[in-house]
């Protein structure tokens, strides 16, 4: 699998920790803490500058070059900040997964954990999905929740939320590698007994 990140890659790190065969790290940004993290683990790492790019189209076609270069089953986004085209989103469909901090549909795009805390929600966690063009709108693989205390502000509700990604992304992950994930009317479904849902108290 490659992992594609724009920071510290705490879920790439997980993946890895897990024992997931991540063949590679990519990233849009040089500066990206979780490159030097890979590079120590001896995995490949590679940068494609979103900046070098005059367009969208561009930088997503130098991207898909370097993600083919390692012929990956899995291509996972961990905390990946671009926007991807539809014609990206196309070349790896079904083989490419994405985790969000919200329990989707709720919740898309940015700023999750400030905008649940606004809404006064009792329940919020992340959603591991496939991607597809429409943002965070992918089949949902699996979910986890945790709730929201009276004292939460931003910070300690991301980080509750954090820890159930790093549960369930690779948890994901390894599903979609050893072929047990079927997707059946755009809901996806684990071959034999496996709980897709985790509740966090």
């Amino acid at each position: 699998m490659v992992v594609l990140i724009s920071g510290r890659g705490s879920n790439m790190q997980a993946m890895v920790e897990a024992g997931l065969p991540v063949a590679a790290v990519i990233s849009n940004r040089a500066d990206a803490a979780g490159l030097a993290y890979a590079a120590g683990r001896g995995i490949a790492t590679s940068v494609v500058p979103h900046r070098d790019y005059a367009t969208r189209e561009a930088f997503d076609a130098a991207l898909a070059q370097a993600i083919d270069a390692f012929s990956p089953a899995l291509v996972a986004l961990a905390g990946f900040m671009r926007i991807l085209t539809e014609d990206f989103v196309l070349r790896y469909q079904g083989r490419m997964l994405n985790i969000h901090p919200s329990l989707l549909p709720a919740f898309t795009g940015l700023d999750t954990h400030a905008r649940a805390l606004a809404a006064g929600v009792k329940l919020h966690g992340c959603t591991v999905h496939f991607v597809t063009a429409q943002l965070d709108h992918g089949p949902i693989v699996m979910q986890a929740a945790v709730p929201v205390l009276a004292q939460d502000d931003e910070a300690a509700l991301a980080a509750r939320v954090l820890k159930q990604e790093h549960r369930i992304y690779p948890q994901a992950a390894r599903w979609f590698l050893e072929g047990k994930l079927v997707i059946e009317g755009g809901v996806v479904r684990v071959k034999g007994d496996h709980p897709q849902q985790l509740y966090a108290p």
